[in-house]
Parts: structure tokens; sequence; C-alpha cells
């Protein structure tokens, strides 16, 4: 048996002998990678089944059929494109009548694969901020290769170019925004001290047109080890005014009021959410808060009058409450209303509410009627200024999405439905509990043909346990391609750490407690198995990014339970992830490793410490990609090396573009999607290669750095 070179409990990096596969770029560790690659081209991408799988995942995410979803700015709608033609896509435009008429006329704004050509990079689309009223100066967010960060150049839309020394940015994590037409508010990487430790902007400053960006003053600053910093203009007819933030971590925040240059914060609690709409202030506590004397909920909704809290006057009126079942999921302001979209049992309900001129009155509240009951409804507003209308997209495991209108009151428009990309006619749709092992009952949705034989089916467990995300149904057709038609049976678990039942559910799992999200997610395996589902040899499992983090524990810990696993973009070294690209942002989620406290209980769900070199652990297949810069590559090519010693069945792939996604392109979706379904469906099955191609054993040539 090979001697592991791990060291447990160690509190220094250089004890780590594969710090030289996190040079992202580094010539030695990119050559390991290109031969894992390889390796697992070779052993699955040849055959026939997956060559008829990917070109039909890719033709379902090409196809001319698919939705084009809209935003309204200017009175013309916009959609970003991709098909089998533009594979970096297009930016395109049209007018209402014509994208009501079925057969839009469209009018491309810019090419992004005849800029992509022209400038000799594969650029990835990130957005667009355009200026009002008349939306024809536009901030474009281009990333190379699909990473975080980014570069701005400012485009004039009436004459389809980028504007010549106009306002532009080079690669980096940026926040910009427009004040005026020759002025932005802008953070990014302007040299010393300019970027937090988590590596996004510290400062904002405001830069006016023509003028050096390095010299222009700061409006804002934050501190070293916040996660961001920022300000911000709400450019909002009648209601213009400045603000700023800091965020100390990912669920703490300060909020400020720029009043004539003198940052005046806002009085909360930094767990509290604040966001100011017109005359009002609306609040999401994610703690308890007491106000005088009453104490609100964590995931209650408040409102207050803006301009009377700045003056100490504390009335509010709770427009939400959570109770056992029902959580807030989002809300969104129209001209006239307020559309509260709630989760009961991770089921979407909406609530409509009519705002009163004081807060003191109560706000009248209706069920919102006209939408679909099952599956996940979205509401957004078309214009929350001028108009009551919602844009509508409805979706679930088994029924293509459709995107439509309506307006409070009224009737649903759809005006967009996509057809059905993949056959499962003999599936349906249930929920189950699952009890954990505190005896928290936790919910998951189960996609399986009606009749499940005796000795269970191939099944996919999935599931993500984190920063609040909820998982929700939706349908996707490379899960029916992939796993639904092979006759497999999808499971969805909404563990703890999530926010399908709000703020308490995620915090439950924090830090020293995130064992309970993965407590969770073993008590869905086990009962599927109770249930005659499926088997343990049967049960495939995948997660991605703190799902990939979930996947490494319940290979070390619970591999027992699983047929193979799918880690993909992961986080697995809980001892080096705050020191690696975003990783900081997130101590408030997982705990700082460099506190003995905190390492105490970050090591015992640390992956990557807890290898144990005599199990018996099922096949797992890492996938990452070199241009993600948020979750950094190093995690997945360590654990990888380290499992490939210990001679446990790894396999490994690594997108050398694609940034978090993991894809660039459609075409390299349908590839990292097709691998992975094709993979968990062969080794659960019994049809994998019978031998894993283990990594080059000897040690690897000394090299400098890591971090």
């Amino acid at each position: 048996m090979l001697t592991l070179l791990i060291a447990l409990n160690t509190a220094h990096a250089q004890d780590d002998p594969r710090l030289w596969l996190e040079e992202v770029e580094g010539e030695q560790a990119l050559t390991w990678v290109r031969e894992r690659n390889a390796e697992t081209v070779d052993a699955y991408a040849s055959e026939p089944t997956f060559q008829t799988m990917q070109e039909r995942i890719t033709a379902a995410l090409n196809s001319d059929d698919k939705i084009a979803y809209v935003s309204e700015r200017g009175g013309f709608l916009y959609n970003f494109w991709r098909d089998s033609e533009h594979a970096q896509g297009l930016w395109r435009r049209t007018t209402w009548e014509s994208y009501r008429s079925g057969e839009p006329e469209w009018d491309v704004v810019l090419d992004l694969d005849a800029l992509s050509e022209t400038d000799g990079e594969r650029w990835v689309w990130h957005g667009a901020q355009c200026l009002r009223p008349d939306y024809t100066r536009c901030l474009i967010s281009l990333s190379p290769g699909g990473s975080d960060a980014d570069i701005v150049r400012e485009f004039d839309i009436e004459t389809r170019s980028f504007v010549e020394g106009g306002f532009e940015l080079p690669e980096a994590k940026s926040n910009i925004g427009w004040i005026d037409s020759d002025t932005v508010y802008v953070g990014t990487d302007v040299g010393e001290a300019a970027l937090t430790d988590s590596g996004y902007p510290r400062t904002s400053r405001i830069w006016r047109r023509g003028t050096d960006l390095a010299s222009a003053p700061i409006a804002f600053e934050g501190q070293q080890t916040d996660v961001s910093a920022g300000a911000y203009f709400d450019d909002t007819p009648g209601y213009e005014r400045h603000f700023a933030y800091r965020s100390p971590s990912f669920f703490e925040n300060e909020m400020y009021f720029l009043d004539d240059g003198e940052a005046v914060r806002i009085d909360k609690p930094d767990t509290t959410d604040a966001d100011v709409v017109r005359r009002h202030i609306y609040f999401e506590p994610k703690e308890d808060w007491t106000i005088g004397d009453t104490t609100y909920a964590a995931g209650t909704l408040l409102v207050a009058d803006f301009k009377k809290w700045m003056t100490g006057k504390r009335q509010v009126q709770v427009l939400f409450e959570p109770t056992q079942s029902t959580s807030l999921r989002t809300w969104t302001v129209t001209q006239d209303h307020l559309i509260l979209g709630l989760l009961e049992d991770v089921r979407s309900t909406f609530v409509q509410i009519t705002p009163q001129k004081s807060v003191r009155k109560p706000w009248t509240r209706t069920e919102m009627t006209g939408l679909p009951e099952l599956g996940t409804v979205s509401l957004s507003a078309v214009d929350s200024d001028t108009r009551n209308d919602l844009w509508v997209t409805y979706s679930d495991f088994l029924t293509p999405s459709s995107y439509g209108l309506i307006t409070p009151g009224g009737q649903l428009e759809t005006l967009r439905s996509s057809p059905s990309r993949f056959d499962a006619p003999d599936h349906e749709v249930t929920q189950h509990f699952a009890t954990s092992e505190d005896g928290t009952r936790v919910p998951y949705f189960q996609i399986a043909p009606r009749d499940i034989p005796d000795g269970g089916l191939p099944t996919l467990l999935y599931g993500y346990g984190g920063f609040e995300v909820s998982l929700l149904p939706g349908y996707s057709a490379g899960r029916g391609i992939g796993w639904y038609e092979q006759g497999g049976v999808l499971v969805v678990a909404n563990i703890r750490g999530g926010g399908e039942y709000g703020p308490s559910w995620h915090r439950a799992a924090l830090r020293e407690n995130r064992h309970k999200a993965y407590e969770d997610f073993a008590a869905i395996a086990r009962d599927l198995v109770a249930r005659g589902v499926t088997t343990h040899d049967q049960l495939a499992t995948r997660g991605g990014s703190n799902g990939g983090l979930l996947m490494g524990n319940m290979l070390t810990t619970y591999g027992d339970l699983f047929g193979a696993i799918h880690c993909a973009v992961p986080l697995l070294d809980m001892q080096r992830y705050s020191k690696l690209l975003a990783g900081a942002s997130w101590m408030g989620e997982y705990g700082d490793p460099d506190v003995e406290e905190d390492w105490a209980f970050l090591q015992q769900y640390s992956p990557y410490h807890n290898v144990d070199a005599t199990a018996d652990y099922p096949p797992i297949l890492f996938t990452t990609s070199t241009k993600d810069d948020r979750v950094h590559p190093g995690h997945a090519r360590k654990m990888a090396h380290l499992l490939g010693e210990t001679g446990a069945p790894m396999t490994y792939y690594e997108n050398i573009e694609g940034g978090h996604g993991g894809a660039a392109n459609n075409e390299q979706r349908a590839f990292m999607s097709t691998l992975a379904y094709r993979y968990l469906w062969r080794q659960v099955t019994g049809t994998a290669p019978v031998k894993q191609t283990e990594p080059d054993q000897t040690e690897p040539e000394e090299t400098e750095g890591g971090e």
C-alpha cells in the first residue's frame, strides 16, 4: 500500500505535497490535467452512445425554437441568444409587436462571434448596463473564456460600435454603474489595496469621462477583510439617490445613504438585508430583530417610510411572516403593487400587496390568481416604474418551460412555450420526506416511472445545501435525455443549508453545523433504498460547487451509500479554501481555517483531509474548469491526485475554459453534461470500463509557490 502523503490536523500549507496543482496555468499541472482528460475521453467519450447523447443535448441547447427570454429597455425587447451558428452569441432586440407575433424580426446589436474573431479572444457575455432614459449608451461586460473577471467597454447602440475613448476597464472583478452620461461609479483593480482579501472591489470611485481612473476621487471604501464594498446610483425617476454598501461577510452588510457626499449609515442589523424602492425601505432579517418592544422573526418582510426611518422614526409594517412550512422566496415591485413569491413545502404561491400612502395603514393583500399551481413559477416586473405587467416563467421537472405576461388581477398571456426535448411518458413527480439523524423532516422531489420494479432502478440523487439556495422543480433537456430516457429515477434533495424554509433552514447548517446538511442527504439516500426505489449499488449522486463539497463528504463519510459520485467544480480542501481565489468571501458560511476553534470543526468535513487509504470508496468523477476564478480548480486536482495514489477508482476531466459554470458555450455544456450522465449510468449499471487509469505516481518536481 502506498504511503499517503497527507497530514491530518496540520497547521501549515507547506505540509501539502500537492501545492504544484494549485498553479492554475502551471506547465506541470496542465500536463497532468491533459493526461487525465485524454484518459477520460478515451474511456467514455469515444462510445457511440456518448456521441449521440451529446449531439442531442447540443441540439436542444442550440435549438431555434427554444424560448427567447427578453427584457425591456426604451421600448425595445432585448435578448441574448446562442445557437449552432452563433456559439458565443448575439445580443439583439425587437419590438413588442414583433415579439407578440410569434415570429419576431430581430435586430442584431452585437455579434459576439464576430467580435471574438476580430479580437482573437473567445468572449463570453456577462451583460449590459444601459443609461436611462434613452438606453442607447451601455456598459458591456465580456469575460475571456468564462471567468468571473471581465472587461468593460462602453457601447453605442445607435452606431452599433464601441465608443472611442469611452469608459473602458481591463480584465478584473469590477463593479461599474452609470450616474449620468459622463460619470460612473466604479470599483476595480487600480493597484495596491483596491481589492479585498476575497478579490472583489474594496473602493468605489466617481469616474468622469476623459479623466484618469487612478486619480478619480473615492466615494466610498470598505475594509481589506470585507468581501466587497461599493456605491451605486438609484435612477428611479423622482427618487434619484446615491447609496453605498460594505459586506463584512457573505451574509452581513452595512448600507449607507450618500447625502451630499456624506455616508449616513442606515440603521439595521448587519444580518438584515435592505432595499430602498421609491418612498419605502424594505427589510429582510436573516436573524430575529427586535425593534422597540417587538421581535420580528428571521425571514420576515418589513416595510417602513424611508425618509422617516432616516430621521429615527421606527414605524414598520409586517408584509410577510414565516411559518414552519412557508418562507419568502422572492418579492418584486410593479408600478402600483408589491408581489410576494412564497414557498410552501417547496411549492410556489404568490400574494399581491397594494401599498397605502402611509405604512401606518394596513396595505391591502390578496392571493394572486391566474398562475400555474404546480412546478416553479417566477415573476419579474416588466418595468417597475411605469407598468404593472409581470413576466411569468413556468417550469417543472417534466413540463417544458413557458413564458408569458400577467397583470395582477388579470389572466396569464402565454407568449412562448418550449417543445418537449425528451421522452419520459411513464415518469411522474412526487414529493417525499425523509427523517434526518436529529429527527428533522427533510423534503425531496422524486421523478420516476410510475411502476418501479422489485430491485429498484438506477437513481440519481442531486443536492446543494448551502448559501440559502433553494432547489426547485425545473425542466432540463440534459436530465431528460441523459437520465429519464435511460429509465432512471431523479431525486432532488431540499436539505438544510438551502433556503427552502427561509433563513432558519440555511442557518441550521452553517459552520460547525455543516454536518446537518450531510446527515440530511444521507437520510434521503437511505430512505430511497428503504422505499424500494433503488439499491445502494444503483444509487448515483451529483453536486457542484458547494454541492461538490457535499459530494466530497458523501465519498469520505457515506461512501457505502452510493454506487457512483460526480463531484463538479468543488471545494474540497477546507484548510486552504480561504486562501484560494474568492474563498475568503465564504468564511461566514464555513468558518475560518486559520482560527483554531474553527479548524476543529472544519477538518471534520474537509474531504481532502479525511481520505482513508484503506477505505472501499465508490467510483468518483471530478470535473472542473481551468478558467474557474471563483472555486479554484486546485481543489479537484489535488483530491483526484490523492485518490489516484491510493488506488481508489477516480476519473478526472477539466475543461480548459468555461468559468465556474464549467463551460464557455453550448457545445462544451453538452459535453460536460453528457460526460456526467454517461459516467454515472455506466457505473451504477455495471457497464463502466473495468479498470480505472491511475495518475502517474512519481513525485513531482519541486515547485515554488502555490499561493
